[in-house]
């Protein structure tokens, strides 16, 4: 279509309509400061944590969501995150790196496809690094939360952002003026937070108040130095229909709902566009990942409007109005950013009636230490480094990889002079003490409605390792007395909890360990696992001096010296120790040698070198099986750190247990077959007699098909037979099968087959093994989750050749055996996972 004059409209720019969805995607850093670890949080039951939780239900799904057909087969699966614009929040994506990586790499592998899609503007947005509200921030901590955000970015997305995200939309002129600063163009604000506005050359002000604003065009805002940056502004209705109204319960009816966000009565391009959390998407509502998948999609197929993203809608339509904005106002506090300092009356409303005034005392408290921190750290790094700030907002890159080149890199650009091993970590000390004084601000410390909830202690962790570190670099002091002054005066909800002093002692001081607690249970855990000479082991690794490990049936002796390095600090920590793992005995008259009372002992190495076997009355106490004079022995000697079973992380102890439950199964399942051929004859006949068998008998009738249940799926290829005669003659003998024990390795095997089939999708014995693996699943009594089976199903047709199938098709009918089996597997797979196979194997 053209106008009189040759002319498409889309180039006049006349009344186009474009659609940009964002999604937010933030997880808080949840890390144990001390370890660099998650620690498992039950309130994510039965997930480790809610990173994991989130991740499954929200994160990995946007990046394979389906679109089904009528009869609720997939069709296809489509990467979200291409056809949005989104922003990760960098500790998130940090995580998700190290422990998601397939879902990691779609988000990546999404911002180079978008940036195809969009005329070089890539969907992914930047973000202040730990989500610390900008504007409450001091002005040297607003430029590094932009910095570290911005390298961040730079170091996985591969090109410089053009947006960034203002954590809970806070924002003021300085964080905007340094976002400009730093190269980005544009950024994204809720429409209450527009105060007034007018076009480009002309001089009066329009109040939102009396007008509201206009969300379907970019706006400009002026900053000092002649700088201004581009703002949009998200329609706020439909994003809260989105997130709050159920809205993602119907496809349609949220197609609809953008699609009335376009009015006839303006005459410029239009932008229709939403802004919620990324986790709305599966997380908080079900399914929500499906539900958008099939919007953009219908979107697109429909034709007259385009999907954008603002990099591309600012490139296509500038602003044409200025706008100026309501500084510290945000998206989720009708009081500017009062949710993050006071007890203004923003809550979840999960818990009516409490409030929340232990706010402020807990800002002050944080705002307190950062101050005192500050100086003694401009002072001690100015020693060091050439401009101790400067080298604070390059620190991201040795966050980013800690890696020996990547240290003397850092060194190399702000080191006064080469450092010697003491010089390097004291100057790491003193970067990490001001890593966690940025990481104890983290928006979700005040967002919730208690201080005791899981949010708030986390800051407090990074609090409490500022301190420690603290203390370390200028000695004891007062840092932890005044502070927990102050966070007296936070009082919980909750009367049990107390105050926020009572449970900094009571749940963040547990959690501070040092360098000596991480030897000590790496020597325990060698007491039950044979781990190599050199070791990664947390944040740390561990190379081993000498060392000994004796054994006397069950039980273990170790007797050692090792080196713990950390990999944050470079400090190095040299112990020598004595663990004892006595043998499955009862309790001694000499104190009680049980496999449960097991230790670990450590003592600061002497510095004469250490030798086992001079520990020789420890070792014939142990060669004599006198665990209990052994373990007297041990205690006594190595005396500057004891571990037991009781007193490691639950973490630790699931770790040990299972180590000891693969050992033992290996073992039981020959004990059980020769038990179930003594008892099998007895069971099978007294119901004949009308008796019933002996629960004993018939827990090992249950335990023996359990096993060889697992053994059919583990054979190649799975015998859909077997399998059907096997649950006959379970249901015969009145077994009941334990689904949450059997559902996980059964899910593992046909997981594993499914990939293998995808990564050789010619090689007709992976698929022959695949699709017999999903035959013999249907034959079970208890269902399976396969919905990451159905996933690689679908990408296992994607990857044939275009047109394959029908060709595969054809020569089947024209009798080639080969491609009628392939054929044939296919179908079944097709059939049994609700994948329509035409559908997905054409492009």
């Amino acid at each position: 279509m053209t106008t009189s004059g040759g002319t498409r409209p889309d180039e006049l720019g006349l009344m186009e309509k474009y659609i940009c969805i964002h999604g937010h995607f933030y997880q808080p850093p949840r890390e144990n400061p001390w370890i660099e670890a998650i620690e498992r949080q039950e309130s994510a039951h039965p997930y480790h944590d809610w990173n994991q939780r989130v991740s499954a239900e929200c994160y990995e799904p946007n990046g394979v969501a389906r679109i089904l057909d009528a009869q609720g087969r997939i069709v296809k699966i489509v990467n979200n995150y291409a056809r949005i614009s989104f922003n990760f929040g960098p500790t998130l994506l940090s995580w998700l790196e190290a422990e998601e990586p397939e879902t990691y790499a779609r988000i990546l592998d999404a911002d180079k496809e978008s940036v195809k899609r969009f005329s070089g503007h890539g969907s992914a947005m930047a973000q202040g690094y730990n989500h610390a509200i900008l504007p409450l921030c001091n002005a040297r901590d607003k430029a590094t939360q932009i910095r570290w955000g911005v390298r961040d970015f730079i170091h996985r997305f591969g090109r410089k952002p053009e947006g960034m995200w203002l954590p809970e939309t806070a924002v003021d002129l300085q964080a905007l003026d340094l976002m400009a600063r730093e190269g980005v163009k544009f950024a994204v604000l809720a429409p209450h937070q527009a105060r007034r506005f007018r076009a480009r050359g002309e001089n009066p002000w329009q109040e939102t108040a009396t007008t509201g604003i206009d969300t379907s065009m970019a706006y400009e805002v002026e900053l000092s130095g002649g700088r201004s940056m581009a703002l949009f502004f998200y329609d706020g209705a439909i994003s809260s229909a989105v997130g709050f109204q159920k809205l993602l319960s119907d496809g349609a009816a949220f197609v609809n709902r953008l699609m009335g966000g376009f009015s006839p009565a303006r005459e410029h391009p239009q932008l229709v566009h939403m802004a919620v959390d990324g986790e709305t998407f599966g997380h908080h509502h079900r399914f929500g990942e499906m539900a958008l998948a099939w919007a953009l999609d219908k979107i697109e197929s429909d034709g007259g409007v385009r999907l954008t993203n603002y990099g591309e809608f600012l490139e296509k339509h500038p602003p044409t109005h200025q706008v100026e904005v309501w500084e510290e106002s945000s998206w989720s506090c009708c009081h500017g950013v009062g949710r993050w300092r006071e007890d203004c009356g923003c809550s979840t409303g999960s818990n009516p009636g409490w409030r929340q005034g232990w706010r402020t005392p807990l800002r002050r408290a944080l705002d307190g230490l950062r101050d005192r921190l500050a100086p003694l750290y401009e002072s001690c790094a100015g020693e060091l480094l050439r401009d101790p700030w400067a080298a604070r907002d390059g620190y991201i890159a040795l966050v980013l990889e800690r890696t020996p080149e990547a240290l003397e890199r850092f060194l190399a650009a702000h080191a006064r002079t080469a450092l010697d091993a003491a010089g390097r970590v004291r100057a790491l000390k003193l970067l990490e003490m001001q890593r966690h004084a940025l990481l104890m601000f983290t928006s979700c410390g005040w967002f919730f409605d208690d201080i005791a909830g899981i949010e708030a202690l986390q800051v407090l962790q990074y609090a409490a390792r500022a301190i420690q570190l603290a203390e370390d670099l200028f000695g004891k002091g007062d840092f932890e007395p005044s502070f927990l002054e102050t966070l007296q005066e936070a009082r919980s909800n909750r009367p049990e909890m107390g105050d926020g002093r009572d449970l900094y002692l009571r749940f963040v001081k547990p959690a501070a360990i040092d360098d000596l607690v991480v030897a000590a249970r790496y020597a325990f855990r060698s007491l039950f696992q044979d781990l190599p000479a050199r070791a990664g082991f947390y944040s740390y690794t561990v190379e081993r001096g000498a060392w000994q490990t004796l054994a006397q049936g069950e039980a273990r002796l170790v007797l050692g010296s090792c080196r713990l390095t950390s990999a944050v600090t470079t400090d190095t920590l040299d112990v020598e120790l004595a663990a004892i793992r006595p043998a499955n005995a009862p309790v001694d008259a000499k104190g009680g040698a049980t496999p449960w009372n097991a230790q670990a002992c450590l003592r600061h190495a002497t510095g004469g070198g250490f030798s086992p076997e001079a520990e020789g009355d420890i070792r014939d106490a142990f060669a004599q099986g006198d665990f209990g004079e052994a373990l007297r022995l041990v205690k006594g000697r190595f005396d500057a750190m004891r571990v037991e079973m009781q007193g490691l992380p639950e973490d630790e102890q699931r770790e040990i247990f299972g180590i000891l439950i693969a050992a033992a199964g290996a073992e039981l399942g020959c004990l059980e077959r020769q038990a179930f051929a003594l008892v099998a004859p007895i069971v099978d006949v007294m119901p004949e007699f009308g008796m019933t068998p002996p629960p004993r008998f018939a827990g090992i009738a249950t335990a023996h098909l359990h096993v060889r249940l697992l053994d059919e799926f583990r054979a190649r290829p799975v015998h859909a037979g077997r399998i059907q005669s096997l649950v006959e003659e379970a249901n015969a003998r009145n077994v009941q099968w334990n689904r949450n024990a059997l559902e996980p390795e059964i899910r593992e095997v046909i997981e594993r087959l499914a990939r293998a089939a995808r990564r050789a999708p010619c090689d007709p014995e992976a698929l022959r093994d695949f699709a017999a693996a999903v035959r013999a699943e249907r034959h079970l009594p208890f269902a399976v989750d396969l919905h990451e089976v159905q996933t690689q199903c679908y990408f296992l047709l994607r990857r044939q050749p275009a047109g394959w199938w029908r060709a595969a098709v054809e020569e089947a009918r024209g009798g080639g055996e080969g491609a009628a089996a392939c054929v044939e597997d296919l179908h079944t797979l097709g059939d049994l996972l609700a994948v329509n196979t035409e559908c997905a194997s054409e492009p």
